[in-house]
């Protein structure tokens, strides 16, 4: 991640009486890591803005034991008494839990019988709720920003959910119809036409009009990230970007004249550009985003870069587009590993910065 976090600390810290950011973040599936990250996370957290989680209080209190922190676990009753670490109630062990060492939770007490590592419909519930609940203090101004730990497809699934994931979700809830996921690693930074759809379906869904859209979302999400004058490249759908035709002609035929379009309104965008330099070029800070046309094409180039981090996967998940501000970390329930407590903070610390960037730029 590019590291703005000297100059989000300082602004927290000028003595000019900005309200610190209060940000909702949604515990995930129970059964995963997302309880363990936000516990490891959260003393860098709460230095760089009011943070509250959204979930089950005893399930917090046990990864706090797996993770051998000395923090302890403060229920509150609505997301306001989070805010500068007011209010308090008693922790799990009786002591009291105010003050900066202890973790603001909104208690939804929706667990029963926890377990690591196991999928379970009961789980997949609570997940949602935890999400639901997020939205909505959002969407009523009780949050300035939602930052998500990973909830596990299936298990929603097996919960009814009809959703591949959060960010359906969110667009549903705040009805929102154009929008798009964007991926944000060091100086590297993706957002995609189509997501979590088969290979070939994504093919089909490279229309003008949704290519078009994208970049919209893409400039208006970069100038939240605080770019006063976003460089966008579009990257194209085949190999060297059709090659003047011999490759297929979706680029000639849907990319371009969207790009054009776009540059025609006074968007500093270009394409469609061959995809297996243009991430090259974006990373070396020749753009500002890239526009990738399908899940992997964008995701890819992220992951790796963030793989290469000491200590752990990073890599931040933005949802652009929305009237409210979600990101996410970028990686799994991770089961495999869950209740060891050795999982990496890394993503998690990484999307709070981005959620308070974003918080701070809409704010002025």
């Amino acid at each position: 991640m590019r590291d703005s976090r000297d100059s989000d600390d300082a602004a927290a810290a000028d003595g000019s009486g900005a309200r610190r950011p209060l940000v909702g973040v949604t515990m995930g599936d129970p059964a995963g890591i997302g309880s363990e990250v936000i516990v490891k996370a959260y003393p860098e957290l709460r230095d760089r803005a009011d943070v509250v989680v959204v979930g089950d209080a005893d399930v917090l209190r046990d990864a706090v034991r797996v993770c051998g922190s000395e923090l302890a676990v403060r229920a509150v009753d609505d997301f306001g008494a989070a805010r500068g670490g007011s209010g308090g109630a008693v922790d799990g062990a009786g002591t009291d839990a105010v003050g900066a060492d202890a973790i603001p939770v909104l208690d939804l007490d929706n667990v029963d019988d926890h377990a690591y590592g196991e999928l379970r419909e009961a789980f997949g519930r609570a997940s949602l709720e935890y999400v639901e609940r997020a939205i909505e203090g959002c969407v009523d101004g009780s949050l300035d920003a939602m930052v998500t730990a990973p909830i596990n497809k299936q298990a929603t699934r097996m919960a009814g959910s009809e959703y591949a994931g959060h960010t359906g979700m969110l667009a549903d809830y705040t009805d929102t119809e154009d929008y798009s996921m964007m991926l944000v690693e060091d100086d590297l930074r993706v957002t995609h036409v189509s997501t979590h759809v088969p290979l070939r379906e994504a093919c089909d869904l490279v229309t003008e009009e949704r290519v078009r859209t994208t970049i919209d979302v893409t400039d208006a999400a970069l100038r939240d990230l605080g770019v006063d004058d976003p460089r966008i490249a579009v990257a194209g759908l085949n190999p060297h970007a059709s090659d003047g035709g011999l490759l297929g002609d979706e680029d000639d035929a849907e990319i371009a004249p969207a790009v054009e379009s776009a540059r025609t309104d006074g968007v500093d965008v270009v394409g469609p550009e061959s995809p297996d330099t243009v991430y090259v070029a974006a990373a070396a800070g020749d753009y500002d985003c890239v526009v990738s046309m399908y899940h992997d094409q964008g995701h890819i180039p992220i992951k790796l870069l963030g793989f290469e981090q000491a200590g752990g996967v990073s890599g931040v998940n933005v949802t652009v587009g929305l009237p409210i501000i979600r990101t996410s970390v970028d990686h799994g329930t991770a089961f495999d590993i869950a209740g060891q407590g050795v999982a990496s903070p890394t993503s998690m610390v990484d999307a709070v910065d981005v959620a308070v960037r974003m918080a701070r730029n809409r704010s002025r």
